[in-house]
């Protein structure tokens, strides 16, 4: 527990810095007061991100004394990796253009939402079953942070009308939820069919490296897309900008050191409950730090979630002692061969 601990607040704590320079990069003017520049360049983001990921990755490896497996590895591993570093890289255009057609607080209660798709795919794709307490905890999660999402935006006056959500909006949302899904329960298939091969650190790694050749390919041969060399003339332009990406994606890429180690440990539904919750409790935080009110709605949501992580806890608990107890209780063989060596003590003795 006290290492689940460690990393959710190492998550908590690179993701909400990530998410501050995030907004800093897409959001600040660049350049003279009289013709500034924001920075639009979100793929060339992503790729510089996806770089540094990597080579975190790869120091990461080395320095705890491990390596690669590249000749040992099946050739299968490698379709896995191809595979989930297409997903993870496609998924999140769908989202930036999801932005176009729909409204920030409706993305916001779609990305509350991602349990959903997260088991749906480990159940369509892998045929993995769940037992049936993660399931209501699933529920109650996704109910609770989306309750407390939306009243948090009717309460802070935000409503825009339905109008601004088109069909296709909410269609390229639902894309990138289902491929993000995808995407996470790929990862728990991975981890499940060559984990022996496989570690946190070395999917990392190989889901950026090939993302990152996956992203240079199309920056570089997509002859309707210029992206990369505007990328470059920004920041030739306006030097400054290149601190600012450079964190984001060093943010980024200690972040993904904390999930993958929870990924591997704990399996997507964990983590994507801890990434899923993060926002609600950061609200939270503002709200006792900053004696900020919350509607009943809200309120409601928050004991929803607090319910499905106290039942969680609960049953891991009980689950817990019942191994714990099995541990040492001996098994029926164990008693048959106990006896006979008693009764052939005693026979000896006579």
């Amino acid at each position: 527990m006290l290492v689940f601990t460690f990393c959710v607040a190492g998550i908590y704590t690179c993701f909400l810095t990530w998410g501050v320079v995030q907004e800093r990069v897409s959001t600040t003017p660049y350049g003279d007061s009289d013709a500034p520049e924001k920075f639009r360049y979100f793929i060339f983001l992503n790729l510089i991100q996806s770089l540094i990921a990597a080579i975190v990755s790869f120091i990461y490896i080395k320095v705890s004394g491990r390596h690669l497996n590249l000749a040992s590895s099946p050739r299968a591993l490698y379709v896995k990796y191809a595979q989930v570093a297409f997903t993870n890289c496609t998924g999140s255009p769908f989202g930036y253009a999801a932005l176009k057609h729909i409204d920030y607080p409706t993305m916001i209660l779609g990305k509350s939402c991602k349990l959903i798709p997260v088991m749906l795919m480990n159940l369509v794709v892998y045929r993995r079953k769940f037992p049936l307490y993660k399931y209501v905890c699933v529920f109650l999660i996704t109910a609770g942070v989306s309750m407390f999402m939306l009243y948090h935006n009717v309460e802070g006056g935000n409503k825009k009308g339905a109008a601004a959500n088109s069909l296709w909006g909410l269609f390229l949302l639902g894309t990138n939820l289902v491929i993000d899904g995808l995407t996470n329960a790929t990862q728990d298939q991975i981890f499940h069919d060559f984990g022996s091969y496989v570690s946190g650190q070395h999917m990392m790694f190989f889901m950026n490296a090939i993302g990152s050749i996956y992203m240079t390919i199309f920056l570089l041969f997509n002859p309707y897309n210029d992206e990369l060399s505007q990328a470059i003339r920004f920041c030739q332009t306006h030097p400054s900008v290149i601190g600012d990406v450079l964190l984001f994606g060093l943010c980024g890429a200690v972040g993904q050191c904390f999930i993958f180690y929870t990924l591997q440990q704990y399996g997507s539904l964990r983590l994507v409950t801890v990434t899923v919750t993060r926002k609600l409790f950061t609200m939270l935080l503002s709200v006792f730090w900053f004696n900020h009110k919350l509607s009943v709605g809200q309120w409601a949501g928050v004991a929803l979630v607090f319910t499905a992580i106290g039942i969680e806890a609960y049953i891991k608990k009980m689950e817990s002692s019942r191994h714990k107890k099995a541990a040492f209780r001996p098994n029926e063989k164990d008693k048959g061969l106990a006896t006979i060596i008693s009764k052939k003590s005693s026979e000896k003795v006579e």
